[in-house]
């Protein structure tokens, strides 16, 4: 055996889209912003030590909250007793009507239409409008991205059809045009996750399908600030990826140095539907906005932007501790489950891994990690009770 052949041995044997590659894409993002502040891009400087600081401190716990359930030991123990093709699927038999392929598949249809509507109502196409852009997160909006994305995954999960993919591609479309990359990027990286899953994908068709999704998110990214009327860009597309990635880390050095400073109010309006990230932008950006212009800007502050901003470093440990137990616990379950986990899993993945720049302030994206969460309380609601069935009928 070669070693090229010994290496793709080797990699196809990696869990690619465990929860750690979080780790390895925050590393890629700081290495990104680093190169910005290098060239100095429209003058964008060094952050300060105290900004990194905060970054290893939050890796650090997240890789904790990833460890926990071995750390505790008795969740090793709670998968080893699921192993068994029966047990895999037995748990949908109580929520047969949520994963039904017909169900599923109407749900993404009714997603499609709400969304053409919303374009059709705007009257154009927001990826070349800054104006329409800012008028386009409608609530029909929202409505058909919370449907279409959980519903998409879902049946692409259950049901791997390759016809199915079509829809993907017109939601695809649909969304990007909608002038966002966010939500564009998460349909993307969703279906690859899925898809790394039900179909067993080699780690060289991943890699693949990684780079196709950065060249669409790049070109999606530079279409939408070069639409904008208002501002002037001289940046080429790679140069704009560097920029907007240092102009983040920027944003969060500006947070660090006031941490605690909005006492919880970025995490009340990303759970009652508000508009945190353009609070970031008033708050550690104040000579960005310009009164009486009407124009408001949503400002990107990194994973651990926000809750700093909200309640300092103790935000910040409970946050990424959360989110690592979280997703070690989906990671588990979806292995030992399979179906409609493995959906689940890749949508709050997938946003995980663009909260990275983002920031965790999507009202949406915390309704699917509650989804995630019920699903796992299920799970175990259902397992115990088969335990304390079998251990009736062994007494």
């Amino acid at each position: 055996m070669t070693f090229s052949e010994k290496l793709n041995k080797k990699l196809n044997e990696v869990d690619i889209f465990s929860p750690y590659i979080i780790v390895v894409f925050i590393i890629i993002y700081v290495l990104l912003a680093a190169l910005g502040y290098y060239y100095h891009i429209r003058n964008l400087d060094w952050a300060d030590s105290i900004t990194y600081y905060y970054i290893i401190f939050g890796v650090a716990i997240f890789i904790l909250g990833l460890s926990f359930p071995r750390i505790i030991g008795n969740f090793k123990k709670f998968t080893l007793k699921i192993d068994s093709a029966k047990e895999k699927s037995s748990w949908y038999s109580k929520v047969k009507l949520l994963v039904d392929e017909r169900v599923l598949f109407s749900l993404v249809i009714l997603a499609l239409i709400l969304q053409g509507a919303n374009l059709v109502l705007l009257g154009g196409i927001p990826l070349l409008s800054g104006y329409l852009k800012f008028q386009a997160t409608t609530d029909l909006w929202r409505i058909a991205y919370v449907i279409f994305l959980p519903a998409l995954n879902l049946l692409l999960a259950k049901y791997p059809r390759k016809w199915y993919y079509i829809l993907f591609v017109v939601g695809l479309i649909l969304f990007a045009i909608n002038g966002y990359r966010t939500s564009s990027m998460a349909i993307i990286l969703s279906v690859i996750i899925t898809t790394y899953y039900t179909m067993r994908l080699k780690a060289k068709y991943v890699l693949l399908l990684i780079i196709l999704m950065a060249i669409i998110g790049i070109a999606l990214g530079y279409i939408a600030v070069k639409a904008i009327q208002w501002q002037t860009w001289v940046l080429n597309p790679l140069e704009l990826v560097f920029y907007r990635a240092g102009f983040t880390m920027m944003v969060l050095d500006k947070i660090t140095h006031m941490p605690g400073f909005t006492g919880g109010e970025l995490f009340y309006q990303a759970l009652t539907g508000g508009h945190p990230r353009v609070t970031v932008g008033y708050v550690a950006l104040p000579s960005f906005y310009q009164p009486g212009s009407g124009i408001t800007t949503s400002i990107t502050s990194t994973l651990f932007g926000p809750a700093i901003l909200d309640f300092g470093a103790w935000g910040l440990a409970v946050q990424m501790f959360l989110l690592g137990l979280v997703l070690r616990f989906m990671h588990s379950a979806q292995k030992i489950a399979g179906g409609a986990f493995i959906g689940l899993y890749a949508i709050i993945l997938a946003h995980t891994l663009i909260w990275i720049e983002t920031g965790p302030t999507d009202s949406m994206v915390w309704l699917f990690y509650s989804l995630g969460i019920i699903s796992l309380l299920i799970f175990t609601w259902l397992y115990l009770r088969r335990n304390q069935a079998l251990n009736g009928q062994s007494a």
